[in-house]
């Protein structure tokens, strides 16, 4: 399993981001994905569900209106469209899946707010 992510980086307050994770090495559309992160001293939280079929997308409360998961299973890719940013979204944001027993996550993808 491996996922490669890109789309991090520094944007000011009020920006946006797309953050892309492509997997390989499993049935991708058979699986729920997922994206987490990690800020600063901070424990690893769930931001964004999206369903193997992209049905259903569920999100933290934090981050309702300003983020949209989706997925292009053609792609074996996940994406996390970020809105509105501001400092407090500022963290490593992972993407993951987990499979049987077992979790599988990406190298992670920086992001900081500042101006």
């Amino acid at each position: 399993v491996q996922f490669v992510e890109s789309g991090g980086g520094l944007v000011q307050p009020g920006g946006s981001l797309r953050l892309s994770c492509v997997a390989s090495g499993f049935t991708f559309s058979d699986y729920a994905m997922n994206w987490y992160r990690q800020a600063p001293g901070k424990e690893r939280e769930l931001v964004a569900t999206i369903t193997s079929a992209g049905l259903t997308k569920n999100y933290a409360d934090s981050v309702k209106g300003r983020f949209t998961i989706s997925r292009d299973n053609a792609k074996n890719t996940v994406y996390l469209q970020m809105t509105s940013l501001r400092s407090g979204h500022t963290a490593m944001y992972y993407c993951n899946f987990y499979g049987g027993l077992n979790s599988y996550w990406g190298q992670g993808a920086p992001v900081t707010v500042s101006t």
